[in-house]
Formats: C-alpha cells, sequence, structure tokens
C-alpha cells in the first residue's frame, strides 16, 4: 500500500486504483461517513477504469492510525494532509472530490489552498453548517414513511447509536442505512455492508470548529465546481446543497433523481455522465 508523510511527518496510507488513463490527473476521493473506510466507495461507478483514483485512508481509518492529538485528524487540521499528498503526487493543483462527510474535509481544502485546485466535485455535501436554506430533509422523510425497513431506520436514527464503540457504532449504521438510499434492495443491502467506522475516528474528526468565514471564503475558489445531488436524499436534502453551490463562483450543480446519498451506487450511469463531463475539460 502507497503512502506519505502527514502535516505531522506521520506515515499516512492511501490505495490507488489505475487501470486505463494512467496518464490523466488523478482524482483525490475523501471519503464520509465520518471516518468511514474508502473501500465503501469502491471505484466510483468505474471511474477508476478511467483515470487514476487516490483513496485516502484519513487519520484513523483502515492503515492510518489516529495521531496523538486529536485536534491533527479534525476536518479542518486534516487539509494540511491533503496538501502533503498532492506535493507527494507532483502535482502542481489538485482534482479533489469528496463524499458526505468528506466533503468538509474538501471544501476546507479549497478555502485554505484556493490555489492549489485545480477541481473540486462535492458529492451529496452536507450543507447545513454553510447555507441558511432550510433543510428539506424532514418533507423528503415523510415522502417515504409507511415502509416498515424505512421507519425503522428513520426511529433508530433519533435514537442513536447503543454504544459509542467501534462494534456498537457498526451496528448502529447498519440498521439506520435504508436512510441513504433512495430503494433498499439487494444492490443497496449489499453497499451498505461494506461500511465500516472507527468511531474515535469520527469524534476526532469533528473536534474542530471551521473558522466562522468559510462560507464568504468559498467566493475565493475560482476553481470549477461540480456540486452532485440525490433528489431523494434524506440525508443531506436538496435545498441546502443546491444553495451550497451557489457559494462558488464556478460552482454547477447535477441533481440526479431516484437517488438517495450514494449516487455512484444508486444512479451510476447518470453518476458518470455528470461527472465525466465535468472532469473532461480539466484532464
Amino acid at each position: 500500500m502507497p503512502t506519505y508523510f502527514g502535516s505531522d511527518g506521520a506515515t499516512l496510507h492511501y490505495d490507488e486504483l489505475t487501470q486505463a488513463g494512467a496518464d490523466r490527473p488523478p482524482v483525490v476521493a475523501l471519503a464520509g461517513g465520518a471516518a468511514m473506510h474508502p473501500r465503501y466507495l469502491g471505484d466510483l461507478a468505474g471511474l477508476g477504469d478511467a483515470q487514476r483514483l487516490i483513496l485516502p485512508h484519513l487519520r484513523g481509518v483502515g492503515r492510518t492510525p489516529l495521531p496523538d492529538s486529536v485536534q491533527t485528524a479534525s476536518f479542518w487540521r486534516q487539509a494540511e494532509d491533503v496538501e502533503q499528498l498532492r506535493l507527494h503526487l507532483g502535482l502542481d493543483r489538485l482534482l479533489l472530490l469528496g463524499h458526505s462527510a468528506g466533503t468538509r474535509l474538501a471544501i476546507s481544502y479549497a478555502a485554505r489552498f484556493p490555489d492549489r485546485l485545480a477541481g473540486l466535485v462535492l458529492v451529496t455535501p452536507p450543507a447545513g453548517y454553510l447555507v441558511d436554506e432550510p433543510s428539506d430533509t424532514p418533507a423528503l422523510i415523510d415522502a417515504r414513511r409507511g415502509d416498515p425497513v424505512f421507519d425503522a431506520a428513520v426511529a433508530g436514527w433519533a435514537t442513536g447509536p447503543g454504544s459509542h464503540d467501534d462494534a456498537g457504532f457498526n451496528a448502529w449504521y447498519q440498521q439506520v442505512a435504508p436512510l441513504g438510499y433512495a430503494a433498499w434492495g439487494e444492490r443497496e443491502r449489499d453497499h451498505a455492508s461494506t461500511a465500516l467506522y472507527c468511531f474515535a475516528a469520527n469524534r476526532a474528526y469533528f473536534s474542530v470548529e471551521p473558522p466562522a468565514d468559510l462560507a464568504s471564503r468559498l467566493a475565493e475558489v475560482l476553481a470549477p465546481v461540480l456540486v452532485v445531488a440525490g433528489a431523494q436524499d434524506c440525508s443531506a436534502g436538496l435545498a441546502p446543497v443546491r444553495a451550497l453551490s451557489a457559494l462558488f463562483p464556478a460552482g454547477e450543480l447535477a441533481v440526479i433523481d431516484g437517488c438517495g446519498h450514494h449516487p455512484w451506487v444508486e444512479q451510476p450511469a447518470a453518476f458518470r455522465t455528470a461527472l465525466d463531463a465535468f472532469l473532461r475539460p480539466l484532464s
């Protein structure tokens, strides 16, 4: 497994998927969760077959250990690790993709290193901490009530994990997983089973508050930005995600119908259509 040195000199790990397209600039994909093993991203609906795909193991996840300083594992501070990864890869500028909570880290990098960003993809980002747009997730949830599996997931989300350790947190996630998909079939169940959290890393990820002016600083991010929303995303919603895309001078929004929080799994063709159209001019 390839490694590089993080902001504090620690050895950090990443996976690299390279089939065809090795001559194209890599896409660095940041997993969500927070602190979920990047294996759940798979190859992002075949992106790894067309372009180099770098999947970092964030602090406390997979092969990368938690640091002694918890704050070093926060999404704000891990932007410094992403910058070290850019240098390690020998890139002038970075194509960066984040999913869900991974978009917090991607946005932190964009705000702190805007001149080092070639392009940014934010997939189903939580946006309530950046925009004033009221969340439409209650309405999206209400539209699906009546399905016993979905209703049980909603109840589990409201209750929270039964214990604050890896086993308890991962068991809870499997209970609430149906919330993350527009449907709950075999494909979705198989994908949910790949999720693996580190609870301590999850807590550390949120240990540093971003600066109060973070939203306004996104106006300085001049690189192209694609924001991908699921029309039935009961986690991030649609309205706040749409509002987030408007904060970037070169932001564009792709809304995928029949889709929840994991568009590369639920609607892979539509996801790749949007992603490829965005990445092609940048590669």
